[in-house]
């Protein structure tokens, strides 16, 4: 099998607002993407995930450091509008649709200006609308559309220029739970069968755990990382990072007394060995 290339690569990657008190969105923040994975970022608001996805995409310039795209030093980039409509889709979490044209028209929008034929155009539109199962919506107005549905427009508009990289920013965060799932199943969809490679920022595990590997960010560093595995793997995790698993680990019967783990002032054959699996996964 071919070694993937290097998408994106950052390295102390640094934005600071502010004059007198200043606040580090981002602080150091260095890793790499190779091309064809599907990644989560997670955190709390505030963390830095938004200000990271913006350096992404070239919509924000950073203090300090370097993001390479493509092999393209951002900071190096003359007209980063060109290189943004050639290498980046944008998937946010208000799909950003122009209520006044249709499906098919909102899709059209990255292309235009781009010196493609109109028939071409109308080709590409139809060819992601089927893409995205929505066709037989051409026609229809943002507002004609659920919201599951809008969001798949926004998704095929993100690929009207045939992008490397997807960056998406909360799809799912306006949608019920089912229109979530088709949502991120696209997405997965598009990973798979076109090898784009995909950056997902999230607040849902659900949709981190649909992911090949999550980064995990606080106060605008990141704090860990690891492959996603299989969903028990990925539930021990949780349990491990949850208080009770820190209390479990850290052996302290005081706090688990109350709880059948504890037997005789100590841990149970059965907790010091859940201890011991849980402490790995960290």
């Amino acid at each position: 099998m071919p070694q993937r290339c290097v998408l994106i690569r950052t390295e102390g990657l640094t934005k600071v607002y502010g004059d007198g008190v200043q606040i580090h969105a981002l602080d150091h923040v260095s890793f790499e993407v190779q091309e064809g994975e599907m990644i989560a970022v997670m955190g709390p608001s505030g963390s830095g995930k938004s200000t990271l996805l913006n350096m992404l995409g070239a919509l924000d310039r950073p203090s300090f450091g370097t993001v390479c795209i493509d092999d393209q030093d951002l900071s190096k980039v003359s007209r980063l509008d060109r290189f943004r409509s050639r290498t980046v889709g944008f998937v946010f979490q208000m799909h950003n649709l122009i209520p006044t044209l249709t499906a098919a028209e909102n899709v059209e929008v990255p292309m235009r200006g781009r010196g493609l034929a109109a028939k071409k155009r109308r080709a590409r539109v139809q060819e992601l609308l089927e893409l995205v199962g929505l066709a037989d919506r051409a026609g229809h107005l943002p507002g004609q559309l659920s919201g599951g549905q809008m969001q798949r427009v926004a998704i095929a508009r993100s690929l009207a220029n045939e992008p490397r990289l997807v960056l998406a920013d909360e799809p799912t965060g306006n949608l019920d739970s089912n229109s979530g799932a088709e949502v991120i199943h696209l997405l997965q969809t598009l990973n798979r069968e076109r090898n784009t490679t995909i950056l997902v920022v999230t607040h849902d595990r659900h949709v981190a755990r649909a992911t090949q590997r999550i980064l995990t960010m606080s106060d605008g560093r990141i704090v860990d990382e690891h492959p996603v595995r299989d969903r028990l793997t990925e539930d021990l995790r949780e349990l491990a990072l949850s208080r009770f698993g820190q209390n479990l680990i850290a052996g302290d019967v005081e706090s688990l007394s109350r709880f059948p783990v504890v037997r005789n002032g100590r841990l149970t054959q059965t907790a010091e060995q859940l201890a011991q699996m849980l402490s790995e996964l960290l």
